[in-house]
Order: C-alpha cells, then sequence, then structure tokens
C-alpha cells in the first residue's frame, strides 16, 4: 500500500550547526514521506556560523535543495526564526527557497496560518544579547558534554521550563490566530511539541529536532498529527533510502556537490 500524500509536512528547530542536531534523521524523515508542501517553521540554524556545520546538515540543506526542484511540484517555505535572522538575504541562492516572517493558506475550507513563536516570548525578544550570549554558552557545553549530550539536552529542557515558553507561545499564538482569522496555527521555538484548542481555534507546536523525542507534523485527509520519530540514527556509509522514498527518480549526489561550503562557512562569524 502506497504511503499517503499530505497536503502539508512541518518540521521546526531543527538547529543545524549545534552538536545535538539531529539533522539525519530529519531527513530520513522528509525522505520516507510524501507531501505537497513543506514548512520549515524556523532556527533551522543554531547560529549564522556556517563553520559548525557537519557533513550531515549540509546534506539536509542539499535535500532541502533537492525538494525545491520545480520538478518535484513540492512547495518549500521557510519561517524564520529567531535564529535564522540574518539569513533572509543567503537562503533564496543557498537552497532555492523564500523566507517568510509568518505563512498562511488554506485548506480543507480552514485558514492555517505557521509563525516560529518567538513573537510571542517577550524575555526572547527583549533579550537579544543575553539570548546570544546563552547560544553560545549553549554551544561550548556541547562541546564539553558526555556522549548523548545528557547536559546540554538538560539545560534546553530547563530553560524552556523555567522561561514558560510552551503556555506563553500558546497563548500569544491563539491571540494571533484570532486576529487574523485562522482557524489553525502551527509554531515551534520551544522544542515541546503540544496542542491546544481554545473558542474552536486549534494550536499545534511542533517541537524541535534537538532532544531524545523529535517530532513532526502533518496535514492531510486525517486531520493534523503530532508524529513522534522512533527510527534510529543511521551511519553515514548508509544511504539512508526507505521503502517509499520520493528521492529515487532524482540524481542523489553529496551534498559536497550541491554546495561550496568554503563559500558561505564566513557567513555570520
Amino acid at each position: 500500500m502506497d504511503p499517503p500524500v499530505y497536503d502539508t509536512l512541518i518540521l521546526s528547530d531543527v538547529h543545524l550547526g549545534a552538536e545535538t542536531s539531529r539533522a539525519q534523521d530529519a531527513t530520513r524523515v522528509l525522505k520516507q514521506n510524501r507531501f505537497r508542501r513543506l514548512i520549515l517553521l524556523g532556527d533551522i540554524f543554531a547560529d549564522l556560523n556556517f563553520r559548525r556545520l557537519t557533513k550531515e546538515h549540509w546534506k539536509f540543506l542539499g535535500y532541502i535543495r533537492k525538494l525545491s526542484n520545480p520538478k518535484r511540484k513540492v512547495e518549500v517555505i521557510w519561517v524564520e526564526g529567531n535564529h535564522d535572522q540574518g539569513l533572509t538575504d543567503v537562503m533564496s541562492h543557498l537552497v532555492g527557497v523564500r523566507v517568510y516572517g509568518e505563512y498562511g493558506w488554506e485548506y480543507g475550507g480552514l485558514r492555517h496560518l505557521a509563525i516560529h513563536g518567538h513573537q510571542f516570548d517577550r524575555f526572547g525578544v527583549n533579550s537579544v544579547r543575553l539570548n546570544y550570549l546563552g547560544t553560545l554558552l549553549y554551544l561550548q557545553l556541547q562541546k564539553l558534554d558526555f556522549k548523548g549530550k545528557p547536559v546540554a539536552r538538560l539545560i534546553d529542557r530547563l530553560n524552556t521550563r523555567w522561561l514558560r515558553m510552551s503556555p506563553k507561545v500558546a497563548s500569544g499564538a491563539l491571540f494571533h490566530a484570532r486576529q487574523h482569522g485562522a482557524q489553525r496555527i502551527f509554531c515551534g521555538h520551544t522544542h515541546a511539541a503540544m496542542q491546544q484548542i481554545e473558542d474552536g481555534i486549534h494550536y499545534y507546536n511542533a517541537g524541535g529536532w534537538t532532544d531524545s523525542r523529535p517530532t513532526y507534523i502533518t496535514i492531510g485527509a486525517e486531520g493534523v498529527e503530532i508524529h513522534e520519530y522512533h527510527g534510529e540514527r543511521f551511519d553515514d556509509g548508509g544511504s539512508g533510502d526507505e521503502p517509499g522514498d520520493i528521492d529515487s527518480a532524482f540524481d542523489e549526489s553529496s551534498a559536497e556537490s550541491e554546495f561550496h561550503e568554503n563559500e558561505y562557512e564566513n557567513i555570520g562569524s
């Protein structure tokens, strides 16, 4: 039986450049699913220093570039997150994708909105310098951390709970959806997948890809679903191909042939 073709797949907070980024697994999810629209819902990068990108991070970007090929008939949308700010001018050239502050579309007779969610996090918005210093400390901890990065992941979870970002972002997003006549609104930013209904408006958070329980969202005939990725990491030597992989009809050249890494490594450094 053929896998379903979703109207939209939403992936958020991959944080390319961070050592805890599960870019390999995110790429596998994109290959395993079929969809007409892909929304990258912000914080796809950890920061603007491209020197931190690993081979697998470049492969993720290479696959996004492949998906944006008009032959695939997949609409690829990049919604800017707070960690992505400053990359808008280079993203179109890098992966052939337009970057939006927020994105709206109609499906199934309902108005949908996608916005990263940092706009509803007053502490993050009003403490840009503190956030930047926190990111540097977080990246340094990743280098010193043990296998599996338990310390960095614990700090990430404690930070989310301490700032109570999940309810703050949910509340702000629901108000934003109400103001813009949307019945469904999708965010990231908190790294915590969740859903909430208020006055007939549905809020969904896509979670993130830096922890042991990465999640993504699909929208289709069966409604909106939050999926938790349970697959294992695959080796560099593996192809990553899966039954139903839609990539077989296209050239599978390496990420290095898609990009000249040295051309971008000093961006934002």
